[in-house]
Protein backbone atom coordinates (compact mmCIF):
# COMPACT_ATOMS: atom_id res chain seq x y z
CA UNK A 1 0.00 0.00 0.00
CA UNK A 2 1.81 3.70 -1.21
CA UNK A 3 0.77 7.13 1.36
CA UNK A 4 -0.12 9.81 -0.92
CA UNK A 5 1.58 13.44 -0.07
CA UNK A 6 -0.30 16.12 -0.09
CA UNK A 7 1.38 18.91 -2.02
CA UNK A 8 0.37 21.91 -0.93
CA UNK A 9 -0.21 25.47 -2.55
CA UNK A 10 -1.07 28.39 -2.22
CA UNK A 11 -4.72 28.01 -2.10
CA UNK A 12 -4.21 25.56 0.93
CA UNK A 13 -2.50 28.38 3.05
CA UNK A 14 -5.22 30.92 2.36
CA UNK A 15 -7.87 28.39 4.06
CA UNK A 16 -6.10 27.69 6.89
CA UNK A 17 -7.62 29.52 10.08
CA UNK A 18 -5.61 32.06 11.41
CA UNK A 19 -3.62 30.95 14.69
CA UNK A 20 -0.54 33.78 14.60
CA UNK A 21 2.25 30.90 13.40
CA UNK A 22 3.99 31.31 10.28
CA UNK A 23 3.19 28.81 7.92
CA UNK A 24 4.87 28.58 4.77
CA UNK A 25 5.28 26.04 1.63
CA UNK A 26 8.57 24.95 0.76
CA UNK A 27 8.50 22.46 -2.33
CA UNK A 28 5.34 21.39 -1.82
CA UNK A 29 5.61 20.46 2.13
CA UNK A 30 3.55 22.49 4.54
CA UNK A 31 6.03 24.37 7.36
CA UNK A 32 5.05 26.03 10.59
CA UNK A 33 7.18 28.25 12.99
CA UNK A 34 6.70 29.00 16.32
CA UNK A 35 6.43 32.54 17.07
CA UNK A 36 10.50 33.86 17.32
CA UNK A 37 12.53 34.79 20.56
CA UNK A 38 12.99 38.56 21.37
CA UNK A 39 16.30 38.80 20.48
CA UNK A 40 15.24 37.69 16.98
CA UNK A 41 13.00 40.46 16.86
CA UNK A 42 15.41 42.65 18.05
CA UNK A 43 17.97 41.91 15.09
CA UNK A 44 14.69 42.09 12.25
CA UNK A 45 13.59 45.15 13.51
CA UNK A 46 17.35 46.72 13.38
CA UNK A 47 17.65 45.62 9.98
CA UNK A 48 14.19 46.54 9.03
CA UNK A 49 14.59 49.56 10.67
CA UNK A 50 18.07 51.09 8.74
CA UNK A 51 16.57 49.87 5.52
CA UNK A 52 13.37 51.86 5.97
CA UNK A 53 15.88 54.71 6.75
CA UNK A 54 18.29 54.42 3.72
CA UNK A 55 14.65 54.07 1.58
CA UNK A 56 13.36 57.38 2.81
CA UNK A 57 16.47 59.58 1.51
CA UNK A 58 16.90 57.08 -1.55
CA UNK A 59 13.22 55.69 -2.84
CA UNK A 60 14.93 52.89 -4.98
CA UNK A 61 12.45 50.65 -3.68
CA UNK A 62 10.30 49.27 -0.24
CA UNK A 63 11.23 47.36 2.48
CA UNK A 64 8.88 44.69 4.27
CA UNK A 65 8.49 42.89 7.52
CA UNK A 66 7.11 39.19 7.75
CA UNK A 67 4.22 37.99 7.55
CA UNK A 68 3.92 38.51 3.80
CA UNK A 69 3.65 35.82 1.47
CA UNK A 70 6.25 35.51 -1.49
CA UNK A 71 4.57 33.24 -3.90
CA UNK A 72 7.40 31.94 -5.54
CA UNK A 73 5.88 29.15 -7.20
CA UNK A 74 2.39 27.71 -6.48
CA UNK A 75 4.47 24.80 -4.23
CA UNK A 76 6.81 27.65 -2.71
CA UNK A 77 5.60 30.48 -0.47
CA UNK A 78 7.59 31.94 1.98
CA UNK A 79 7.25 34.48 4.64
CA UNK A 80 11.19 36.00 5.33
CA UNK A 81 11.74 38.01 7.85
CA UNK A 82 12.78 41.24 6.02
CA UNK A 83 12.52 41.24 2.35
CA UNK A 84 13.22 44.39 -0.15
CA UNK A 85 12.43 44.77 -3.70
CA UNK A 86 13.33 47.73 -6.25
CA UNK A 87 10.89 49.59 -8.01
CA UNK A 88 12.44 47.67 -11.06
CA UNK A 89 10.18 44.87 -10.06
CA UNK A 90 6.35 44.69 -10.23
CA UNK A 91 5.18 42.07 -8.47
CA UNK A 92 3.75 43.81 -5.01
CA UNK A 93 -0.04 42.45 -5.27
CA UNK A 94 -2.71 43.64 -3.53
CA UNK A 95 -2.51 40.61 -1.13
CA UNK A 96 1.25 39.36 -1.72
CA UNK A 97 4.26 39.29 -3.58
CA UNK A 98 4.44 37.59 -6.93
CA UNK A 99 7.83 36.73 -7.76
CA UNK A 100 11.52 37.24 -6.68
CA UNK A 101 12.36 40.20 -4.13
CA UNK A 102 16.29 41.85 -4.58
CA UNK A 103 16.78 40.84 -1.05
CA UNK A 104 15.51 38.37 1.50
CA UNK A 105 17.09 38.03 5.06
CA UNK A 106 16.48 35.59 7.52
CA UNK A 107 17.08 35.67 11.17
CA UNK A 108 17.78 32.33 12.67
CA UNK A 109 16.10 30.85 15.34
CA UNK A 110 15.12 27.38 16.33
CA UNK A 111 14.84 25.86 13.09
CA UNK A 112 18.11 27.03 11.11
CA UNK A 113 18.48 24.14 8.67
CA UNK A 114 14.89 25.77 7.34
CA UNK A 115 16.65 28.67 6.82
CA UNK A 116 20.58 27.52 5.71
CA UNK A 117 19.48 24.85 3.54
CA UNK A 118 15.75 24.81 2.42
CA UNK A 119 15.22 28.54 2.16
CA UNK A 120 18.74 28.97 0.47
CA UNK A 121 17.57 26.47 -2.32
CA UNK A 122 14.18 28.09 -3.01
CA UNK A 123 15.58 31.66 -2.73
CA UNK A 124 18.74 30.81 -5.12
CA UNK A 125 16.48 28.56 -7.94
CA UNK A 126 13.87 31.87 -8.13
CA UNK A 127 16.26 34.42 -8.57
CA UNK A 128 16.61 36.21 -5.19
CA UNK A 129 19.87 38.63 -6.01
CA UNK A 130 20.86 38.43 -2.27
CA UNK A 131 19.83 36.68 0.54
CA UNK A 132 21.16 37.15 4.43
CA UNK A 133 20.91 35.20 7.17
CA UNK A 134 21.53 36.78 10.36
CA UNK A 135 22.67 34.51 13.39
CA UNK A 136 21.61 36.09 17.22
CA UNK A 137 23.57 33.62 18.63
CA UNK A 138 26.96 33.55 16.75
CA UNK A 139 26.52 37.49 15.99
CA UNK A 140 27.14 36.83 12.22
CA UNK A 141 25.43 37.68 9.30
CA UNK A 142 25.96 35.71 6.03
CA UNK A 143 25.59 37.02 2.70
CA UNK A 144 24.80 35.19 -0.77
CA UNK A 145 24.85 36.92 -3.87
CA UNK A 146 24.16 36.20 -7.16
CA UNK A 147 26.65 35.54 -9.48
CA UNK A 148 26.72 35.89 -13.58
CA UNK A 149 26.11 31.94 -13.80
CA UNK A 150 22.95 32.64 -12.34
CA UNK A 151 23.50 30.74 -8.60
CA UNK A 152 25.18 31.56 -5.26
CA UNK A 153 28.61 31.83 -4.58
CA UNK A 154 30.46 31.22 -1.39
CA UNK A 155 28.62 33.09 1.54
CA UNK A 156 30.64 36.17 2.73
CA UNK A 157 30.55 35.88 6.75
CA UNK A 158 30.53 38.81 8.61
CA UNK A 159 31.14 38.98 12.14
CA UNK A 160 30.26 41.63 14.76
CA UNK A 161 32.90 41.30 17.06
CA UNK A 162 35.48 41.97 14.26
CA UNK A 163 33.48 45.36 13.77
CA UNK A 164 32.94 43.79 10.51
CA UNK A 165 30.52 45.79 7.78
CA UNK A 166 28.03 44.98 5.66
CA UNK A 167 27.09 46.60 2.03
CA UNK A 168 25.70 45.66 -0.43
CA UNK A 169 25.26 46.93 -4.26
CA UNK A 170 21.61 46.79 -4.13
CA UNK A 171 21.40 50.41 -1.43
CA UNK A 172 24.84 52.38 -2.68
CA UNK A 173 26.21 53.89 -0.16
CA UNK A 174 24.91 52.19 2.47
CA UNK A 175 27.03 50.37 5.44
CA UNK A 176 25.72 48.56 8.11
CA UNK A 177 27.34 48.10 11.64
CA UNK A 178 27.01 44.31 12.28
CA UNK A 179 27.42 44.47 15.60
CA UNK A 180 24.58 47.34 15.82
CA UNK A 181 22.48 44.71 14.53
CA UNK A 182 22.54 42.49 17.50
CA UNK A 183 22.91 45.18 20.50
Amino acid sequence: MSTVVKRWTYDDLVALPEDNLRHEIIDGEHVVSPAPIPKHQIVVGHIHGILYRYLQEHPIGRVFVAPLDIIFSPHNVLEPDVLYISNERSIIGPKNVQGAPDLTVEVLSELKRRDEVDKLAVYERFGVVEYWIADPEAETVRVYRRGAAGTYGSAVELRAHRQDVLTSLLFPGLTIDVAYLFR
